[in-house]
């Protein structure tokens, strides 16, 4: 939909933007998020589902403040039913999306260290075995093949399930799980099923491994469980939130990455001739690359809060748009522009504040070796379908490319 086609209607004086959330092709970017950015950056809006209007904050700054203030609630959302994209809410209720501190940090803490520098330097070998294993399969084949289901796909899912202890036979459940659970087009009530049957699953796996603990993180959450550190909602909160992140965000961003490298041949002879770039280079991509549709998780203001010349009152739903503001111009030069060499202020990819991705550096990681390992082995990497001629994920909140064939 164009900015111009977007209807926009009157609340008590202020103007309230419809927000369809259309599916946009490739990674052209969102054009309200756009426009909101540029003229109105604390704006209203409403989405497809839910009740009432939200604040969105799409400014850099503005985003930073709104993420790290205290009084922004993602607790109060629980029950609440708030404007959004999708017809169910995602993020469980009392899961680390959904919590404040202290229970937030509590949650936090319990895994974090399997996320932190050092434990994801360590699974870096594995991460390259498997990269090696699957790209060695690619060539044994010969040209073409699809890259989402060769490599960016199958890696990240083995790995998170590796991190889980996850039989591999129920990586396609988990996998079929994840792809309605991360849709905006099923019904709340399938939705709400699947949430069922994922959590079914991780209850059942607990038990086991009360009686039969791994050498995983799944392991170490069940001792936790029965050591009273937490419940048993938590424990299944926690997992689904890795698994979701873990197979789906991880594919999508780096199927995201290799498309706009290949579609970006200036930057990809860039990096090519300069490999020390990568890691700056997947900042700028995670930068760049609108990775999501439309907003994340909503926060409620438990007191009055002054954003640029918009006070949001206690009560009211805040929504902030860490796409937009990896676009702020007056924060990133050109920011509508691909540059591996930039070396501005840190994306906002991952988030701010207290809910900060806890696994960005395994996703930097996997990207990293995901993506050198292409670099290396196909020299000659190429689409072979036009970009008009790609088919991408629609009514999904993560964007990326359904398939993503390739010659070399």
């Amino acid at each position: 939909m164009t900015e111009e086609a977007c209807p926009a209607r009157q609340r008590t004086g202020e103007v309230v933007h419809d927000w369809p959330v259309d599916h946009l092709p490739g990674l052209e970017f969102d054009p309200l998020l756009h426009r909101l950015l540029r003229e109105e950056p604390v704006a209203r809006i409403r989405m497809r589902f839910g009740e009432g209007d939200a604040w969105l904050v799409t400014r850099y700054e503005d985003v930073k403040t709104v993420a790290a203030d205290p009084r922004m609630s993602r607790a109060l959302t629980v029950d609440r039913p708030v404007t959004s994209m999708t017809p169910h809410v995602v993020a469980p209720a009392g899961g680390i999306g959904r919590t404040d501190p202290p229970d937030h940090t509590r949650l936090r803490r319990l895994v974090a260290q399997t996320f932190g520098r050092k434990r994801v330097e360590a699974l870096r070998p594995r991460a390259q075995e498997l990269a090696e294993r699957m790209t060695g399969r690619m060539l044994d084949q010969g040209p073409p093949a699809d890259l989402a289901e060769h490599l960016t796909g199958p890696l990240p899912a083995q790995l998170i399930g590796d991190l889980l202890g996850v039989p591999s036979h129920d990586i396609d459940r988990l996998q079929a799980w994840r792809g309605v659970i991360l849709s905006s087009s099923h019904s709340q009530q399938r939705g709400d099923a699947v949430k069922r049957e994922i959590a079914d699953y991780f209850r059942g796996m607990a038990r086991h491994r009360t009686e039969h603990p791994g050498d995983d993180l799944f392991s170490a959450l069940v001792a936790e469980q029965a050591e009273g550190g937490l419940s048993m909602p938590e424990l299944i909160s926690l997992a689904v939130m890795l698994v979701l992140n873990g197979m789906d965000a991880v594919r999508n961003q780096v199927s995201n990455m290799v498309y706009a490298l290949l579609t970006h041949p200036e930057q990809l002879e860039k990096l090519r001739a300069e490999p020390t770039l990568l890691p700056q280079a997947v900042e700028e991509l995670l930068r760049f690359i609108p990775h999501r549709n439309g907003v994340g998780l909503p926060r409620i203001a438990t007191g009055d809060l002054e954003i640029g010349e918009s006070v949001i009152r206690d009560g009211e739903v805040v929504y902030v748009s860490y796409l937009a503001a990896n676009r702020d111009s007056t924060v990133f030069t050109e920011p509508d522009r691909l540059d591996l060499s930039r070396d501005e202020a840190p994306n906002l990819s991952f988030g701010h504040g207290a809910h900060y991705c806890v696994g960005a550096m395994l996703t930097r990681m996997e990207a990293e070796v995901m993506l050198s390992t292409l670099l290396e082995r196909f020299p000659r990497l190429r689409l072979i379908a036009s970009p008009d001629q790609m088919r991408w994920r629609q009514g999904s909140i993560n964007r990326g490319p359904e398939e993503l064939w390739v010659s070399w």
